[in-house]
């Protein structure tokens, strides 16, 4: 019996082959959590070209182009940076759409207003502005961090059921 992150990514998997897209993946609370998934299903190298790691600011800055001014104003966990994470995303692949997750899994780095829980969700198809969402997780880090993962597989599959 498969879990319900490798049903979600089995799903995903078909969904992209019947649309020919490939997809491309930044993570930062996630830790690879979602590239893991993904992979686990056999042929996935045949729609998804690759998953960034990002969860320092730096590797956000050097790898997807995340504007350090953006970290100084917001931050990390903000709708601004999980979309500019999502773009570059797409800037540095072969992907037709992307996913970027960013967010606090704690148990700490919450604070009143990014309470632990609080997760950004960004998704972008190659020519078409991006779009994001915030979510409220609960639980403790590793609850956080799956529940983060089934949400980012279910709502990318999503997506693409309405293509």
């Amino acid at each position: 019996m498969h879990d319900p992150s490798y049903l979600l990514a089995e799903a995903l998997g078909n969904r992209l082959n019947t649309l020919n897209l490939c997809l491309a993946l930044a993570e930062s609370c996630t830790g690879g959590g979602i590239a893991k998934a993904i992979t686990d299903v056999p042929g996935s190298s045949g729609w998804f070209d690759r998953g960034f790691v990002t969860y320092s600011n730096d590797a956000k800055i050097d790898m997807l182009g995340v504007k350090p001014e953006t970290l100084a104003r917001v931050g990390a966990v903000s709708e601004e940076t999980a979309l500019e994470m999502v773009a570059g995303t797409l800037t540095h692949s072969l992907a037709d759409l992307a996913l970027a997750v960013t967010g606090i899994a704690g148990p700490d780095g919450g604070t009143p207003v990014k309470p632990v829980g609080t997760v950004f969700i960004a998704w972008q198809k190659r020519g078409v502005s991006g779009a994001c969402l915030k979510k409220q997780f609960s639980g403790d880090r590793q609850s956080i961090r799956q529940q983060a993962t089934l949400f980012c597989l279910q709502q990318i599959l999503q997506l693409l059921e309405n293509t």
